[in-house]
């Protein structure tokens, strides 16, 4: 087909936004129904070639074979570096041309990457995909990343950073129909902080919504989308739905009856311009709005603009000699540079959490036998957003590798904390053994132990265990119907490879630790024993679960088809993993034990962490080593922060990764050893229990005192916390000036001298942290204003400088509805972490000082100061209400000014049982003014409900105390 080479759309002279107008303008009604979903297709009249927006790059391109591997997110919010996260960024971007070049059609230039959610609490299954709790360095981190992946072409785009996910996606049980309750103080104050700084500062060209409601609305209608995301940041780039969510919308939240509604609604109110979803059932619920007028033609085209925009500035529609990045090849997939990158990451992002008696760093030239012990010391695990790993360095070939270097003959030796055992089945008396064929059945039919297969046997905790048969070296999985020893990974959608073990008559322990137990698959279906001695998944009957990506894991629910009893099974050891231990330790000059999580078990996607502790095998892996050899070493790798509380009391040194990739073993080596001097810092708050959080669904981190910024409590590792082999000290903080005019632009200027005080060269977190000493309203006790990672020679001192928006200082008052400067004393203090600040400096703040409430005036209920007993849901009139949990709550509004009285109080409310709102002074139980009566009428049915007063003047904290199923959406005195 000829094209024609004369539209304005090609013509590079003229300015972006009219080639985009005209491009999208040609193409017919029909097209641009086919170009609002992910995978868009080609319209070959015009030139326009068929394009797929999302590929996964959270931490190196993935799911596209192999490529470089870097350390998890929470890992690279570890290294707490600009500059580095900024070069992994384009280190991806590249990687991302490349692929591109190799199939254009397939793997898009928009990567699915980063996810900046805030980490309010260590269950959520996705830890390992963000960048922790605090809003600034996940901001400032993701912005660098995001700058890296785009490059800095003044015009054209190396990559497309896709920012997830809008908001406040932060549980993974229930996340596709559960609604999370903001207000909007930590709506602004906190959750949106952290997508404002890459949007604003980064120039991050996409958004990913996310699977929740927020405050009864699911997240591809929510309104902060055009409202806050496009118009107040700016920004021009275009929003993507997560995957299946529009559908989600009737399918797993109920909000709506009909996919046309939900396709209509997510595009025109929620600003979704693109569709990741069923293409077919997208296109025609598209179809379908547009033909009842739900949706119009120019809906589309605000939709297909923004996207459009993206891709021409991705250098699609220009020619070649004009993109700087068209000429990326393959050849830059897994380049030298990268690996060399990746090694790098690794080992800045490795935490040194303790360090007594300067245990390490170790020598190898003085070292002839090293024990490395625990399943995480021989093998590398990837999560589900990783790449195929083009090689895995484990920590035992990195530790064998350093001592090789050393030339003094040192050797490892290796117990991999797992229990060898043989299987025998209570049912028909004969031992479990692998089966020829191609499948690798499972049999309970050898008649002798002899005849019996040995299986590696992993307790990951909480009943969770993997299953390897030495005889073929494949992991025991399930097809749903029957058990074998078939996969060579763990790595699918849904762990296939879990079983849940369990003592045979119940009771607690460990998988393994019992001498008769039962199975049952990654679904909880009892594994039972056949006629013919075939271990099956129930019954054997059961359809197989597809292993497809089912967003909310629903596919998952549900055993066997038919109701059935587990069989038991007789446990015979082989090799006991603590002996095995203990072997190994007792005669080694040191023992380094590896411990963590599977990336792909008891927290994920859809699957939310049981607790914060360590499996307790490992825990148990630890004490048996020490018991023997007390120059132990635990390393912890995983994706989570972790309850340490016996190891850091007892162990004399602890280091931390996360899973780290293709170089995790030399990274974490090269600390051991000490050609890596550590300065990792934690970007979440390690507590000690789960007992020091809220309730895990409790998004109020002011209230509920979440994160460092609120929490009151001691913690084991504060964030912000590392260790280094050498030493620090912070001399001054001096301010550019003692006080400053609160305005927005203003900024704060000051420098700190930071000292290297001991004998080695070693890098230094500089943390800035910021309080207001008074304030109208409960204030962080301190939040991260700034940082930077420093190199210091060893002796070196070096004057530090930052430059720091004042406004980062502000309040959002829900008085007025907007971000206030307060007039106040601030305190700036400046350390290595969030407990350790050991200079400071005072500034006076001539800001705004908020005036006494006008409830005189429409206020909306969610703007309360204080609540009990209530939760923000949806009003249909628009914006948000309150919703009573229980029987009761209450909500205030303090410090109102009255002046000579108010008489009546008018409520906007809607019930569906009725109830009573009680007015009353100074607290929930203070001075009764005033009573209204809801009467029954409907969830949404919303009236107006006045009451007379007595007794209301002057400056006064209102308490509206609710009982009954109500909601209110605002009040007025009168």
């Amino acid at each position: 087909m000829s094209i024609e080479t004369n539209y304005p759309f090609q013509d590079t002279s003229l300015p972006l936004e009219e080639r985009v107008n005209d491009l999208v303008s040609r193409f017919t009604l029909e097209e641009k129904v086919d170009l609002m979903i992910q995978y868009q297709t080609a319209v070959e009249r015009l030139g326009v070639k068929a394009y797929k927006h999302g590929t996964e790059a959270a931490h190196g391109m993935a799911w596209l074979g192999e490529a470089t591997g870097y350390p998890q997110p929470i890992g690279l919010s570890s290294i707490w570096d600009e500059d580095l996260l900024k070069e992994i960024g384009s280190a991806i971007g590249d990687e991302a041309r490349g692929f591109y070049k190799r199939n254009p059609e397939i793997n898009g230039l928009t990567l699915w990457a980063p996810t900046v959610d805030m980490e309010r609490d260590p269950r959520w299954g996705r830890t390992e995909e963000a960048y922790g709790e605090d809003p600034i360095l996940a901001g400032k981190l993701a912005s660098a990343l995001v700058q890296g992946i785009q490059g800095d072409h003044p015009t054209v785009l190396k990559a497309v950073a896709t920012l997830k996910h809008f908001i406040a996606n932060n549980n993974e049980v229930g996340r596709g129909d559960a609604s999370v309750s903001i207000d909007p103080r930590n709506m602004r104050e906190y959750y949106l902080k952290a997508f404002e700084i890459p949007f604003k500062e980064g120039g991050a060209q996409s958004m990913m919504t996310s699977y929740n409601a927020v405050n009864g609305v699911p997240a591809n209608l929510n309104p902060d989308v055009n409202g806050i995301v496009k118009g107040e940041w700016g920004m021009d780039g275009f929003v993507v739905s997560d995957a299946f969510d529009v559908s989600g919308t009737v399918r797993d939240h109920g909000y709506l009856e009909s996919h046309t509604e939900a396709v209509a609604r997510s595009v025109k109110e929620g600003g979704i311009d693109s569709l990741t979803d069923d293409g077919e059932l997208m296109k025609s619920s598209l179809r379908e709005a547009l033909k009842d007028g739900q949706i119009t033609e120019e809906d589309l085209d605000v939709a297909l603009r923004n996207t459009f925009r993206v891709r021409f500035r991705l250098g699609e529609f220009e020619p070649e000699e004009s993109n700087p990045y068209a000429s990326i090849n393959e050849s830059v997939i897994m380049k030298k540079e990268h690996a060399e990158l990746a090694r790098i990451a690794a080992r800045k992002a490795v935490v040194l959490l303790k360090n007594d008696k300067k245990t390490l760093p170790l020598q190898a030239d003085k070292l002839n036998k090293v024990a490395v012990i625990g399943p995480l010391g021989g093998t590398v695990y990837r999560d589900w957003y990783s790449g195929e790993l083009p090689y895995a360095i484990t920590p035992l070939a990195g530790i064998q590798e350093k001592l090789d270097g050393a030339g003094q003959g040192g050797q490892t030796q290796f117990a991999g904390g797992t229990d060898r055992i043989k299987l025998k089945s209570k049912k028909n008396g004969k031992y479990v053994s692998v089966q020829a064929g191609e499948e690798s059945p499972l049999a309970a039919s050898a008649d002798s132990a002899d005849d019996a297969s040995v299986f590696e046997l992993t307790d990951w905790g909480w009943d969770n265990a993997t299953l390897i048969a030495e005889q073929n070296g494949l992991y025991l999985t399930t097809d749903d119907r029957i058990v074998k020893a078939s996969a060579n990974r763990i790595w699918e959608w849904f762990t296939k490879e879990v079983f849940l073990v369990r003592p045979e008559n119940g009771g607690t322990g460990t998988a393994g630790d019992h001498s008769s137990v039962t199975f049952s698959t990654w679904k909880d279906t009892p594994v039972t024993v056949g006629e013919n001695g075939e271990l099956l998944s129930g019954d054997g009957r059961g359809e197989e679960t597809s292993n497809e990506i089912d967003a909310g894991g629903t596919s998952a629910l549900g055993g066997s088809a038919v109701e059935v009893q587990a069989d038991a099974f007789e446990v015979e050891k082989v090799t006991d993993k603590f002996e095995a231990a203990r072997i190994a330790a007792r005669n080694a000059e040191v023992a380094v034990v590896f411990v963590g999580n599977h990336p792909l078990i008891n927290g994920k996607e859809t699957v939310d962490r049981p607790d914060i502790t360590l499996p307790e095998s490992q825990e148990q892996l630890i004490k048996e080593v020490m018991a023997v050899n007390p120059n132990t070493i635990v390393v912890v790798i995983g994706s989570y922060p972790y309850a340490l509380n016996w190891v850091n009391d007892n162990v004399p040194a602890v280091l931390y990764s996360t899973h780290a990739g293709q170089e995790v073993g030399r990274a974490i080596a090269d600390v051991l050893f000490g050609e890596e001097n550590p300065a990792g810092r934690l970007s979440m708050t390690w507590y000690k229990s789960v007992d020091q959080l809220p309730e895990f669904m409790d998004y109020d981190i002011i209230q509920g005192n979440r994160t460092y910024r609120y929490f009151e409590g001691d913690v084991l590792y504060p964030f912000g916390y590392g260790l280094s082999y050498t030493t620090f000290s912070y001399d001054s903080l001096k301010l550019d000036q003692p006080s400053v005019e609160g305005s927005e632009d203003a900024r704060i200027g000051l420098t700190v001298t930071v000292s290297n005080t001991g004998e080695l060269d070693g890098d230094e977190v500089v943390q800035i942290y910021g309080r207001v000493e008074q304030s109208r309203v409960k204030r962080p006790s301190k939040q991260l204003l700034a940082f930077r990672r420093v190199k210091l020679a060893a002796g070196e001192s070096k004057q530090i400088s930052f430059s720091i928006k004042l406004a980062e200082l502000a309040v959002w008052d829900v008085t007025r509805e907007r971000f206030v400067i307060e007039n106040a004393q601030y305190t700036l203090l400046a350390g290595p972490s969030s407990e350790e600040l050991p200079v400071s400096a005072a500034l006076e703040v001539s800001g705004e000082t908020i005036p006494p409430r006008d409830l005189t005036q429409p206020t909306k209920a969610i703007n309360y100061d204080a609540y009990d007993g209530v939760i923000l849901g949806e009003c249909h009139e628009g914006g948000s209400a309150i919703e009573v949990t229980g029987d009761a709550g209450w909500i205030a509004f303090k410090d109102a000014e009255f002046g000579a009285g108010a008489e009546s109080l008018t409520i906007r409310t809607a019930s569906a049982g009725g109830g009573t709102v009680d007015v009353r002074l100074g607290s929930p139980e203070g001075q009764l003014v005033g009573t209204a009566s809801i009467e029954v009428g409907g969830v949404q049915q919303w009236n107006d409900v006045s009451v007379s007063l007595n007794g209301v003047s002057g400056r006064e904290d209102v308490y509206l105390v609710l009982n009954g199923k109500l909601a209110v959406s605002s009040i007025r005195f009168a």
